[in-house]
């Protein structure tokens, strides 16, 4: 089987552990041991932001930028539902209540005018997603954010090598929220890092990931335990390093698939512009006027012949059971159709050329 991602481990990655297990130091108390310190200096540097704050997964790194931000109970933050369940989770971690928004159909993720259309006087942040490695529609989201005083939080999870308007994913938001989670492009095996430009945001996330601590035992903020160790440092250490070749590797099958892919004219294949560049997380693309049983035979189908084509996601968080019944029901339609119709292929960097050539093949044979 040809997974849909894969963590591509070297014995680089195996090294850089070892060190630390024989160094003894495998965590700080204060969250800033040397890995971790490195760690947070050169993912600011990639991404253009003035600080990085490394936390222990992804999910860690949403809530403590929406704690950040101010979020209490009662307060709405407009989001997509077309995402993986951690942003919504993270809202309402902090008390807050997602509004879930729908999507432009194009770009799947999260639709300035519709929300405008969300908007109320309980608004307090808008938290868009990246979905797929494809950024978000910064710029007029914003405008919004500046026009109503809201908070601006980027879930850039997927968007290691992401660029918008000629900068990188997170460059217009107040805090960017990103995964190390094992299929991501880069990798600690769970981790998590947020950046942002505003020092007062940097010095709450540290306090908040640390137990409200700025000395040890002395807790000035609620916080919690979002620590990075020092093992999860090394690893992502070594993979930043790597990161650029992931990318580019993902880049050039994601080319090579499309070449062959647009043969056909019942797919809806992904895109870029030279002012919003894909990092190719995934390669997902869309049955055009299919039904959503036509979808997952497709998807069957490439399983048998060994190929991991996966849906993300067939159910919107909107849709499940927790957030339907505590938040109410939402209208969205672009949501719920590409939920039906999309699917993703695999072009991680373990994939070879000869293997995305027998994926696009296998995919134009079935159709």
């Amino acid at each position: 089987m040809i997974p849909i991602n894969l963590p591509k481990i070297s014995k680089e990655e195996v090294q850089a552990v070892v060190k630390v297990l024989r160094s003894g130091l495998l965590t700080s108390g204060l969250g800033a041991g040397p890995m971790v310190s490195k760690f947070e200096k050169d993912f600011a540097s990639f991404v253009g932001a003035k600080h990085a704050v490394a936390v222990n997964t992804g999910t860690a790194a949403l809530h403590s930028a929406v704690m950040a931000s101010g979020i209490k109970y009662g307060d709405e933050v407009i989001l997509p539902s077309f995402t993986f369940v951690a942003t919504a989770e993270a809202v309402v971690l902090a008390g807050g209540k997602p509004v879930f928004t729908d999507i432009d159909p194009e770009t799947y993720n999260l639709s300035p005018s519709a929300v405008e259309k969300s908007l109320t006087k309980k608004t307090k942040a808008i938290l868009p997603v990246d979905l797929y490695g494809f950024s978000a529609d910064m710029k007029p989201l914003k405008e919004i954010a500046a026009k109503h005083g809201l908070a601006l939080i980027e879930d850039a999870a997927q968007s290691h090598g992401t660029t918008y308007a000629g900068k990188p994913a997170g460059s217009f938001a107040d805090a960017a929220c990103w995964s190390l989670y094992a299929s991501k492009n880069m990798t600690s095996g769970e981790g998590g890092v947020i950046t942002t430009n505003n020092d007062e945001i940097d010095e709450t996330l540290r306090m908040i990931r640390t137990h409200g601590e700025k000395a040890k035992y002395s807790s000035l903020i609620l916080g919690t335990n979002y620590r990075m160790s020092e093992i999860q440092a090394a690893i992502a250490n070594v993979q930043l390093e790597k990161l650029p070749s992931f990318l580019g590797k993902r880049r050039l099958n994601a080319q090579q698939l499309t070449s062959i892919l647009k043969e056909s004219e019942r797919l809806v294949l992904p895109w870029e512009s030279r002012d919003r560049q894909h990092s190719w997380y995934l390669y997902t693309t869309r049955l055009k006027d299919g039904t959503e049983t036509e979808r997952n035979t497709l998807m069957e189908e490439l399983k048998k012949k060994g190929i991991g084509a996966e849906a993300y996601y067939v159910n919107p968080v909107h849709q499940m059971p927790f957030y339907r019944e505590n938040f109410g029901g939402s209208k969205l339609p672009e949501t719920d159709k590409a939920s039906k119709h999309v699917f993703s292929l695999p072009i991680h960097p373990e994939v070879t050329a000869e293997q995305v050539n027998f994926i696009g093949k296998t995919v134009l044979s079935l159709l």
